[in-house]
């Protein structure tokens, strides 16, 4: 197998003050494992699969990422400063250079001692544990399988890929003997935004359909809408649409947040903006570069109109899914329809008439 460092293409040598260490003394040795189509695997030697959360907006304590980058492309993604950590500093490079993590099972096994009792464990916080990869290397396989042979876990699982229901009897035997939910992200029901969006994630309605037959084996599963994109899928009637969709899915919960533009995701996300929507850059520039959030009036508007659609739709809020930030406030049956920023944006992109919920 090739050695990382045989592609100086893809990782030009840089003169180094100090010699690496840890994860990017790791990540420097890994092994190719296959090329083509602008992605590369290789190999990660991991010391720990659970890895300790302590942000307290966080509704969790543990997460498991089985996979370094994510083959999906999303142009929003938040998590592409975790290739940083590994020295490599071209934030596309994200989702051309896939590591797999080694051993996960039996290093999940060790470390499930570390977990006590009420302490939630979330897989796929930076890296969707069903991206392509996983097709073939069954990472996050080999760690539901060592779930299912324990009791009392407290388990959640973020994915926007229908490949899941490949693991559907792993995960019907992990729901017998704890606490499992399943948060399949939807952030548009428009095929062609989707496709720009997420160039390589599965259509939202394969998603719904997995969140369908999920919900239908008693595996429970909901929506995270995330991140909702000011100006291009916050439209209240795109929002209500994907409401629509979850409740004709069975889908047990649905939420929102906000888009969280970090730097290393600015670089990739804003020159998205400037080609497909070049009439919202300068507002994006303007608003991402005193926060990397939205203003808290956005997040607010956005809070209440979630709620008011979950009412309408008879679908219940489930608190510990989501951060505290985003608990839904008391639902106003007199409210008007929102507009989510009409005092700090302007040329919205007009809504595509709202998709059907799909059926599966």
């Amino acid at each position: 197998m090739k050695q990382r460092q045989s592609h100086p293409e893809l990782f030009p040598v840089e003169p180094q003050t100090a010699p690496l260490v840890g994860i990017a003394k790791l990540a420097s040795e890994a092994e190719s494992l296959r090329q083509g189509h602008e992605v590369e695997y290789f190999t990660l030697g991991a010391r720990s699969i659970l890895n300790r959360c302590d942000a307290p907006r966080m509704p969790f304590r543990w997460t498991i990422n089985p996979y370094r980058g994510c083959e999906f492309a999303c142009r929003y993604c938040y998590a592409r400063y975790t290739h940083e950590f590994m020295e490599i500093r071209d934030n596309m490079e994200f989702e051309r250079q896939i590591f797999v993590k080694q051993n996960v099972r039996q290093l999940l096994r060790r470390d499930l001692r570390k977990v006590k009792k009420g302490e939630s464990i979330a897989i796929g916080t930076a890296t969707d544990p069903y991206q392509p990869a996983e097709r073939r290397y069954e990472a996050t396989r080999a760690i539901l399988e060592e779930f299912a042979e324990h009791r009392g876990l407290d388990i959640s699982i973020v994915s926007k890929s229908d490949m899941i229901l490949r693991d559907v009897d792993l995960l019907q035997r992990i729901t017998r003997n704890n606490s499992l939910y399943v948060n399949v992200t939807v952030t548009t029901l428009d095929t062609q935004l989707a496709r720009i969006l997420e160039p390589r994630a599965p259509r939202p309605d394969l998603r719904l359909c997995a969140l369908q037959e999920l919900n239908a084996v008693g595996v429970e599963a909901g929506v995270i809408v995330a991140p909702v994109l000011p100006a291009i899928t916050d439209q209240p009637e795109s929002l209500e649409a994907i409401v629509a969709a979850c409740k004709k899915a069975r889908g047990r919960y649905i939420f929102a947040n906000a888009l969280f533009l970090k730097k290393c995701s600015a670089s990739v996300f804003l020159p998205f903006v400037e080609r497909e929507f070049p009439h919202l850059l300068d507002q994006y520039k303007t608003r991402f570069a005193r926060s990397s959030f939205t203003s808290s009036e956005y997040r607010k508007r956005l809070r209440e109109l979630m709620s008011k659609l979950r009412s309408k739709y008879g679908i219940y809020y489930r608190e510990r899914t989501a951060p505290p930030e985003f608990e839904p406030s008391l639902f106003d049956p007199a409210a008007q329809q929102l507009g989510l920023f009409n005092d700090e944006w302007s040329g919205t992109r007009e809504p595509a008439s709202a998709p059907r919920p799909p059926g599966c």
